[in-house]
């Protein structure tokens, strides 16, 4: 099993080489809900972003103009039909584009949570690659309750005290190392030991079953013995080689976040997959 999650682990997924590809609008749907689902709550919330990226991605640099994005948020801003908590990403990408369905700019998690917060929130976002932190602060300076650092995530969050607010946190690393899947199960049981009351989604690529399986096995072992895994799988899982879908797991979910989770999966597996994709969201 090691192996095969190192091989997981090499595929390099930074955020500005696959910005707003359908693994995005999974990610990022179900982030806006949980945001404006979790602010109905009289406590502040503290958000931790555990691997924030930049921020901002120029789909029409070199470096990150893909297939992908054309694939992905391309064709959901071009759709008619969206369910709810996919149309509020559709306009919240809208509004970083003049409002048009022509998107040249594409908001990372930071952008779309720091425009979530009520006063009093407080957002951290961690981000340990020197040349993205920069950008990250830049374009978060003068937020008020935001802070970035140029650190390991996965040690800051379990670091940061929530004290009498309600905490989301947000894991969603790159693959790059061969540990990432054990640190985020290791993350998430440490996090639910100190704060059984904290909100998690862990965004996890899906190229076969047997590394996703074991994720899910690391993340009982850990100690959460029950998450809500939202699954788009794009197209059946013959290529190991190749990203054929994506999960984010939930822990502590707000009430409705499956069918939520149904929607936004169902409708991304329909409308961007290959035939033999599907969406769903299942209880551990």
């Amino acid at each position: 099993m090691a192996g095969r999650e190192g091989e997981a682990a090499a595929m390099n997924y930074r955020h500005a080489y696959h910005a707003g590809n359908f693994a995005d609008l999974v990610k990022h749907g179900l982030l806006l809900w949980l945001l404006g689902r979790m602010a109905r709550d009289e406590r502040r919330m503290l958000v931790v972003d555990t691997h924030a990226g930049s921020g901002l991605y120029d789909l029409g640099e070199d470096a990150v103009r893909s297939k992908e994005a054309q694939a992905g948020i391309a064709r959901l801003m071009g759709a008619a039909r969206l369910p709810t908590e996919l149309a509020e990403l559709k306009a919240a990408v809208a509004a970083r584009n003049g409002g048009g369905e022509t998107v040249r700019w594409y908001p990372g998690s930071p952008l779309l949570i720091a425009d979530s917060l009520r006063k009093g929130d407080r957002y951290l976002a961690c981000e340990l690659r020197p040349e993205e932190h920069d950008l990250l602060a830049e374009r978060l300076k003068g937020r008020e309750g935001v802070e970035t650092r140029q650190a390991d995530g996965y040690e800051v969050v379990r670091a940061v005290a929530a004290g009498d607010r309600r905490r989301l946190v947000l894991i969603d690393p790159p693959f790059e190392r061969p540990d990432d899947y054990v640190r985020c199960a290791e993350t998430a049981g440490a996090l639910m030991r100190r704060d059984p009351d904290t909100v998690i989604a862990i965004w996890l690529p899906i190229k076969d079953m047997e590394t996703f399986d074991g994720f899910l096995r690391r993340l009982a072992d850990a100690g959460v013995k029950r998450a809500l895994v939202a699954e788009a799988r794009l197209r059946p899982l013959t290529n190991p080689m190749q990203m054929n879908g994506c999960a984010l797991v939930l822990i502590n979910p707000p009430e409705g976040a499956q069918a939520v989770a149904q929607d936004i999966c169902e409708w991304i597996a329909i409308a961007l997959g290959e035939p033999g994709g599907r969406g769903e969201a299942w209880w551990t």
